[in-house]
């Protein structure tokens, strides 16, 4: 009988060892969990404040390409006048040396 109790004994002793080392598991993880938990709030943190400078940039950028688009079409509607004053100097000019010269011509027959 004696036997049989330290055999009881034993297996109360493994017993209370395997629950202790399943409580020492759980614990370690809930410490795994309470670790991750905190990251996952910080990268949430994180990832509200990277949005918000997205959605900034994003903002500033469309401003950027709407106001560079209003410079393109300024520079174009600026070309485009250049062009027919140079077009229309040229034409005053040709239209001035024509002249000068027929002005020319009628002093050298009256003369």
């Amino acid at each position: 009988m004696a036997s049989q109790g330290a055999q009881l004994q034993n297996y109360n002793n493994e017993l209370v060892k395997c629950i202790e080392d399943l409580r020492e598991k759980r614990e370690e993880i809930n410490r795994t969990l309470a670790s991750d938990e905190q990251e996952k709030a910080k990268i949430q943190n994180d990832l509200a404040i990277l949005t918000r400078r997205l959605a900034h940039l994003n903002e500033k950028l469309s401003r950027q390409i709407a106001s560079r688009n209003e410079y393109d079409r300024t520079i174009q509607e600026t070309e485009a006048a250049y062009s027919k004053i140079l077009e229309s100097s040229q034409t005053l000019l040709t239209v001035l040396k024509r002249e000068t010269v027929n002005i020319a011509k009628k002093r050298q027959s009256s003369s």
